[in-house]
């Protein structure tokens, strides 16, 4: 059955790939979805630049074992994601702290950069919130989805898992809009949206080292000592969620994908009992933004701004910017190149690749502030 979770003990990074092996091979392994030369995307969570025992992205171990494991079921594997970091070069900084950039070097493995892969627009059918989305060209290019999600707790979703870390196929624009709805049930069904689209094949979660407390980023490692593995990523997220003590229906992602028809709110569970190896996370505690009023939110969200513009004093007019603008935001006009603001989907690919470095980021006042803070 797809809905089937597997949970097997790893109670160290250095059994990660016999542990990865394990729980594959009781629900089905590989070979039951990769043929003979399919190009198979892993995503793991790179969601900032934090190192691998900060317990915030998905351990490197776990990304070079799946590596060799797609290899072995015949298929060609490549990593991608895009961090959750309004700043250019956020990616690629992030890739190389969290050791995923080692893991792509030393498995002769590419390592996609969503923010410079380029998005392609597609439709939502039945859309709850966004009949359309920007997705990156790296979900339409593969012929396999693999979701490598980090078992943490969330400061808007209480836990984030397989289902939430599709998220990184988004530019920076698009996930903005879906935390200004403002709220947490709003919210998960965004997610749905997307979900719907960027439906993963497999998921195997590094839960091994999770996250509590003010999750995704802020919270503090807590051992769990367990490697999961679904054909569905609802239905590991249930499991997984009930793992760390949340109430999987309280999970907005998982209740908005189960009642957009996708997942089994009671899967089977194969391997370790689920209660031997539950232990209580600590909750995050919602954080100051995610505890003010939707309108609040939606209020002050915008206010904050970082948008690119081209310094026209250093543009040498190559036309790099508009060629790999995957919504053609770049216009000529006159004797220059303008990005239209309303069309920009902010993955700062225009900076990314310019070699003139003429790309500036234009920043709010409020963004200023916080940007100034943060440093």
């Amino acid at each position: 059955m797809a809905d089937k979770v597997s949970i097997v003990k790893c109670d160290d990074y250095s059994r990660s790939k016999e542990c990865v092996m394990e729980a594959l091979s009781m629900i089905g392994g590989l070979k039951s979805i990769i043929s003979e030369g399919d190009r198979v995307l892993l995503k793991p969570n790179v969601l900032a630049a934090r190192e691998p025992e900060d317990a915030v992205t998905t351990h490197p171990s776990i990304v070079a074992a799946m590596c060799e494991l797609v290899k072995d079921a015949g298929g060609i594997p490549v990593i991608g994601d895009g961090a959750g970091i309004t700043k250019p070069g956020a990616t690629a900084h992030a890739f190389r702290v969290s050791g995923i950039e080692d893991v792509a070097k030393s498995q002769g493995v590419r390592l996609l950069n969503f923010q410079t892969e380029g998005y392609t627009e597609m439709e939502v059918p039945d859309a709850m919130h966004f009949s359309t989305l920007h997705i990156s060209k790296a979900i339409k290019d593969a012929d396999v989805i693999i979701s490598l999600p980090k078992m943490k707790t969330h400061e808007l979703t209480y836990y984030t898992g397989a289902v939430k870390n599709m998220f990184g196929v988004l530019p920076l624009k698009t996930r903005k809009e879906m935390h200004l709805l403002g709220d947490r049930k709003l919210f998960g069904e965004a997610v749905a949206d997307l979900y719907s689209i960027a439906k993963p094949h497999l998921a195997v979660m590094d839960a091994v080292l999770g996250m509590e407390g003010n999750g995704p980023s802020h919270g503090t490692p807590i051992k769990s000592g367990v490697i999961m593995a679904s054909y569905d990523c609802v239905s590991l997220d249930v499991i997984a969620s009930g793992i760390m003590g949340v109430e999987p229906m309280n999970v907005p992602t998982t209740v908005a994908a189960l009642e957009h028809g996708f997942g089994n709110s009671d899967p089977e569970v194969i391997g370790i009992d689920p209660k031997a190896v539950t232990k209580k996370y600590q909750p995050s505690s919602g954080g100051i933004l995610f505890n003010l009023p939707p309108f609040i939110i939606r209020f002050f969200g915008k206010q904050f701004e970082m948008k690119p513009k081209i310094n026209t004093s250093k543009c040498v007019l190559c036309g790099a910017c508009s060629m790999n603008c995957s919504v053609k935001a770049i216009d000529e006009v006159g004797d220059h190149l303008e990005i239209n603001k309303d069309k920009c989907i902010m993955c700062y690919c225009c900076r990314e690749l310019c070699p003139a470095n003429a790309v500036d980021i234009d920043m709010s006042f409020v963004a200023k502030i916080i940007t100034t803070i943060k440093r």
